[in-house]
């Protein structure tokens, strides 16, 4: 296979642009290399921050998606891991060195060449990448990772970016029976917390703004609800706790959540607020709390998760839209109004 691979893609010429349906063109398959047809695509938080330039200066123009489920199309000649019609998806990187010790380990997002991110990056050949807002998409077998039967492609999609960034935390801070969790935030990522923590044993409170999704919460799986727009809500709650998982990127008086630490417990930021943490030193050595943070995971703890959720039937909840319907559904994300995670069903990409 010599010649490059065309797609239909969503595209978006310059920061904040509405998108426009294209055709691009992806590498030709290497030996290594997996040719996917993309069913659905996620919509995560990150994709709108990058295509609205809101993390600095972004390269355009720019296919978002990193939340990819598919079959695979093709493969290269030394692909061992994947074949024709397998169920597979794609993260939030395509590449990495391969060498250095946390690649070895496992922990490919700590790749000391820099990993390559599914879009708006560069390949170690120089080349832009393409995310998943697209009919195809092309990335190294190290990358692609199966999608078990147990839990389908569309709600499949979020988990490769939601799904990872919580179970990670959840994994390190040896969640299980008995643990106690709390939740900050009902969102993308929030929901998928509470899946996921509930499954591996833990009771689950989610703290959330107001009373407006307390029945979601139940429905999903957690134990306990509070509205946190009462701040004396969060007193009976102090030392409760063994993990606080905090999802949001609003600014937040993070003492007041640190409180609700037992001794040796750990609050943990998946989210990424715009502001600083001031914490005094005391509130952490007192009870020999850690304020801590996670990224996503390495590829064989994506995987894990994923055997995981198959098991337990979990998949994220979603909306599927169309492609014509992604730019209002930006403005909604942004606005909180999704349950909980819009889905591009990419066959309408013309």
């Amino acid at each position: 296979m010599t010649s490059q691979t065309s797609t239909r893609a969503l595209v978006a010429a310059s920061a904040g642009a509405p998108f426009e349906q294209r055709t691009v063109e992806h590498r030709a398959l290497r030996d290594d290399d997996v040719l996917i047809d993309i069913a659905f695509a996620g919509i995560c938080h990150s994709d709108i921050h990058q295509v609205r330039e809101e993390w600095g200066r972004a390269i355009f123009p720019m296919v978002p998606g990193h939340e990819i489920a598919g079959t695979v199309a093709a493969v290269g000649s030394a692909v061992t891991r994947h074949k024709v019609g397998d169920r597979v998806g794609i993260g939030c990187m395509v590449d990495s060195c391969g060498e250095c010790e946390f690649c070895k380990d496992g922990e490919e997002q700590f790749c000391v060449k820099g990993a390559v991110m599914t879009y708006n990056g560069r390949g170690y050949d120089g080349e832009e990448t393409k995310g998943g807002y697209a009919q195809r998409v092309v990335a190294s077998e190290r990358f692609v990772v199966r999608i078990p039967e147990g839990v389908g492609l569309d709600e499949a999609a979020p988990l490769l970016c939601a799904g990872i960034t919580t179970w990670t935390p959840l994994r390190r801070y040896g969640v299980g029976e008995g643990s106690k969790v709390a939740v900050i935030g009902l969102g993308g990522l929030g929901h998928m917390a509470v899946k996921l923590a509930r499954a591996l044993g833990a009771e689950v409170t989610v703290l959330s703004r107001s009373e407006a999704k307390r029945d979601d919460a139940v429905e999903l799986g957690a134990t306990a609800y509070v509205a946190t727009e009462d701040p004396a809500a969060l007193k009976p709650l102090r030392s409760s706790f063994d993990l606080v998982v905090n999802t949001v990127s609003a600014d937040l008086p993070i003492g007041s959540y640190l409180k609700l630490l037992k001794p040796l417990g750990t609050l943990v930021n998946v989210g990424l607020p715009p502001g600083a943490f001031e914490v005094p030193p005391g509130m952490l050595v007192g009870g020999s709390r850690s304020l801590a943070g996670s990224n996503i995971g390495g590829i064989p703890a994506t995987q894990e998760m994923l055997d995981f959720c198959a098991e337990h039937g979990i998949g994220a909840t979603i909306e599927t839209i169309s492609a014509d319907q992604v730019d209002e559904a930006y403005d909604r994300v942004v606005a909180g109004d999704v349950r909980y995670r819009f889905v591009i069903d990419t066959s309408t990409i013309a």
